[in-house]
């Protein structure tokens, strides 16, 4: 949950100054090596699961669209709004896991489920225009939607990998897998991820970024292993704690009344789900 909550106040901060793309790129490879110096302490099996190896594919591939989108909101929007709406990803994690992997979900997660999606209603629409008989969705919200079904589609299917050949070296292919797609892409493009002039400071956020979201991964994908997603999912969303802290704190960000009604709203179904 820390590692998540201040990896993103950072990523919306490096995004800001070079892009997402080169944000995601360069993040990830610094996450990589983090999750390579557990090798000598925890070990490393190679793989030939042929269904483990097709859905850490597709989670990375998942989890690309859904950073480059979420990071791309952080560029239009505003953090807290775009850090709550991200909620919604353990809402789509924790029905698949109940359709698919059977997992128990009571009365009241669902009415717990119900007050995120209020939270999330009330952070999206801007209140003025609608008093004007207008209805726009804040800067950001699209991206961050978009980025939160990636996210947990590909939570469910990451569960299934840690479950069979183990949290580190999921978290290795994974990082991988993200690596070589945005290698593709960039060839494809014929983007530019040369951080050329960047200064000291960016690149030193953009690699805090990359090592806080590798320990967020590392040990959401142990929590996979030893338990069920029903429960880590909710405990990890729980980020959003502490990247509004830090928005509110050192960004000054502004918000309505609704919104904060909102962000208050999700954070009491978030925390919730995570104490049932």
């Amino acid at each position: 949950m820390i590692g998540w909550g201040a990896s993103d106040f950072f990523a919306s901060q490096a995004s800001n100054k070079v892009g997402n793309f080169k944000t995601l790129f360069w993040s990830q490879i610094a996450g990589l090596l983090t999750a390579l110096i557990l090798i000598p302490v925890f070990g490393f099996n190679l793989t030939n699961d042929p269904l483990s190896i097709f859905y850490v594919i597709i989670v990375s591939v998942l989890y690309t669209v859904g950073y480059l989108l979420f990071y791309k909101a952080f560029e239009i929007g505003n953090i807290s709004i775009v850090s709550i709406t991200i909620n919604l990803d353990m809402v789509v994690a924790v029905i698949l896991a109940v359709i698919f992997s059977h997992q128990s979900l009571t009365i009241k997660h669902l009415l717990a489920v119900a007050l995120i999606f209020t939270g999330i209603s009330l952070v999206s629409i801007n209140l003025d225009e609608l008093k004007n008989k207008k209805v726009t969705i804040t800067a950001g919200i699209k991206e961050a939607i978009g980025a939160a079904i990636a996210f947990g589609i590909a939570q469910t299917l990451s569960e299934q990998v840690s479950e069979t050949i183990g949290w580190l070296p999921t978290t290795i292919y994974i990082k991988l897998g993200l690596i070589v797609i945005l290698l593709l892409v960039t060839l494809v493009t014929k983007n530019k991820l040369s951080l050329g002039r960047t200064t000291l400071k960016t690149k030193s956020i953009i690699g805090i970024v990359g090592i806080l979201e590798a320990i967020a991964l590392l040990s959401v994908e142990y929590g996979y292993m030893v338990g069920d997603l029903v429960v880590v999912t909710p405990i990890s969303s729980a980020l959003s704690i502490v990247t509004i802290l830090m928005a509110v704190v050192f960004l000054k960000e502004k918000l309505t009344k609704l919104q904060v009604t909102g962000i208050v709203a999700t954070l009491i179904g978030v925390v919730t789900i995570a104490t049932l």
